[in-house]
């Protein structure tokens, strides 16, 4: 019999999104449950730990997102091929000066950002 490993994440933190009146009260409610309210500002790391381990394929793959390409797409604009730019954004493969410069290029933004 098969056995689920793994574990779903337990949610530690709340944020309110809302009109400030809403969040007020919302707030409040928190508090009288027991809730306690942390600093506004945590890591991003914590948020997003893959910025430890792949800062530039994450920086990667937002910036296809943000331009709304498909990996396909950047492949055909970048000359770079498609599994590669999976490999890159997944942080199997490593991203090159060269590789950095034709990707920048086609996502017109900085090729530093992709050299870490």
């Amino acid at each position: 019999m098969l056995e689920h490993t793994k574990k779903h994440p337990i949610e530690e933190s709340v944020r309110f999104v809302g009109p400030p009146a809403a969040i007020k009260r919302l707030r409040e409610v928190a508090r009288d449950a027991g809730a306690i309210e942390a600093d506004e500002s945590v890591p991003a790391s914590q948020v997003n730990p893959e910025l430890d381990s792949n800062p530039a394929g994450l920086y990667l793959r937002g910036v296809r997102h943000r331009e709304s390409l498909s990996q396909e797409r950047l492949s055909k604009l970048s000359g770079i091929p498609r599994r590669h730019i999976s490999e890159m954004e997944n942080g199997k493969r490593p991203i090159g000066k060269a590789s950095a410069r034709k990707l920048a290029a086609a996502l017109d933004c900085d090729y530093r950002r992709f050299i870490w």
